[in-house]
């Protein structure tokens, strides 16, 4: 049985991500997804999680924030071999769509950025042929494409993939949907569900559903989750590094709290309490 550790949305903030490596050196790691824009240091972000995901000690997710950045390449690719006037105007308008929404700190990091020099280790993690939008957790650590038979956590960016008004493709709403965007019916056997892309105070649970991005990238606030027994509430850790605290208090109120600890990023990992039930 392997240890999985969920990490919610990085954006760009890889000193977190090594800490939460250093905690737990041994896990196998379940990212939620946008890792990029927004903080300071996507390109580093990106690189350490490929090397992770190379070595088989990371399962990556698609964000919203990896999809945005994916539609200008994506046509600009086909502009290529086509010479399609508007397959290059289809690509202008996504890559301005993805700098509107966060794709500048990516530019700024870089010095400029531009779909004809577009980094190729971006688009090594945006195109992964295994960069998934919905995967089920079972008690032995096992991470499955599809609802298993046994107990799981259902885990994804944003929400459970079911078909919306604004969003008819379940893994099209997986990306995007909110809270109240609900309700959210998930496959049987599926004891609960957890999510980033919202930001929430602190680690919140929702009927079954449970959010844990804390905005790190301006609070210094990275919410860590251990899987285990589905059966069983997971235990949450909470990494204080650099940052605003203080402006987690714009974010959502809804739901409930989810109990978890606070860890300075200096501080030693705490021995895990394994009395909580779910």
């Amino acid at each position: 049985m392997r240890q999985v550790v969920v990490i919610p949305d990085l954006h760009g903030r890889v000193d977190l991500l090594q800490s939460a490596l250093n905690l737990y050196p041994d896990a196998h790691y379940l990212c939620l997804g946008d890792a990029i824009d927004r903080g300071p240091h996507s390109l580093p972000t990106v690189e350490l999680l490929l090397e992770l995901h190379a070595a088989g000690r990371a399962t990556l997710l698609m964000g919203n924030h990896e999809r945005m950045a994916m539609e200008g390449p994506r046509w600009y690719r086909d502009y290529l071999g086509t010479h399609d006037m508007g397959d290059y105007r289809k690509a202008m308008e996504g890559y301005q769509w993805w700098m509107r929404a966060g794709g500048d700190s990516v530019r700024r990091e870089l010095g400029g950025l531009t779909l004809e020099q577009f980094p190729e280790l971006l688009a090594r993690y945006l195109y992964l042929p295994d960069l998934k939008r919905v995967v089920y957790v079972t008690a032995d650590g096992a991470i499955h494409d599809e609802a298993p038979s046994q107990p799981s956590v259902l885990v994804s960016h944003a929400a459970p993939p079911v078909a919306h008004q604004t969003h008819p493709n379940p893994l099209s709403a997986a990306l995007w949907l909110r809270p109240f965007e609900g309700p959210f019916p998930m496959p049987d056997g599926v004891v609960y569900s957890l999510h980033g892309h919202t930001p929430v105070r602190q680690p919140t649970r929702l009927a079954r559903h449970v959010y844990v991005d804390l905005g790190a990238y301006e609070t210094g606030r990275l919410a860590l989750v251990e899987i285990g027994n589905p059966q069983e509430r997971p235990t949450i850790r909470v990494l204080q590094g650099s940052g605003s605290p203080e402006t987690g208090r714009k974010y959502m109120h809804f739901g409930e709290p989810m109990p978890s600890e606070e860890v300075r990023m200096t501080q030693p990992r705490p021995a895990a309490d394994q009395s909580s039930p779910w």
